[in-house]
């Protein structure tokens, strides 16, 4: 895994890259920075279709956006384990489309309050064996 956090607009990246972040089951996507996600992709509807597994712990990709179910409702908040199950999925998800290079915030950290030194952790105890390229965004 190559790993790297820069100060950037998420945004901005390189087309190359998917991105990735935190929603709940209910797919709401009313705060954070998951109202730009829905406003940029229009993801709500689309997962609302998707016949994927939608519990806390897995992820649905549409177009080039990695969804991680994290928690059931938007209300509520996420644990660890439901992380790392979110971010295994993706990880199967990559390996299966052979797709080398995720972008993303600091996931679970913001209004989820997950602490990002245990996300770090848990996103290298996931990839570390792999050939992903992950790219944290962070705000300025």
């Amino acid at each position: 895994m190559k790993y790297e956090e820069v100060y950037k607009d998420l945004f901005t990246v390189d087309k190359s890259y998917y991105l990735a972040h935190c929603i709940a089951s209910d797919f709401r996507m009313g705060a954070g920075i998951a109202v730009l996600f829905q406003k940029k992709f229009s993801l709500r509807n689309k997962l609302e279709k998707s016949e994927l597994d939608k519990k806390p712990g897995s992820c649905i990709l549409i177009e080039n956006v990695f969804n991680l179910i994290t928690k059931s409702r938007s209300s509520g908040k996420p644990t660890y384990n439901t992380l790392r199950s979110s971010l295994e999925n993706m990880k199967k998800i990559c390996d299966d489309l052979n797709v080398s290079k995720v972008a993303m915030p600091k996931i679970g950290c913001g209004l989820d309050r997950l602490q990002w030194t245990r996300v770090k952790e848990i996103i290298h105890e996931v990839f570390d064996k792999s050939e992903i390229e992950i790219l944290v965004c962070k705000w300025k």
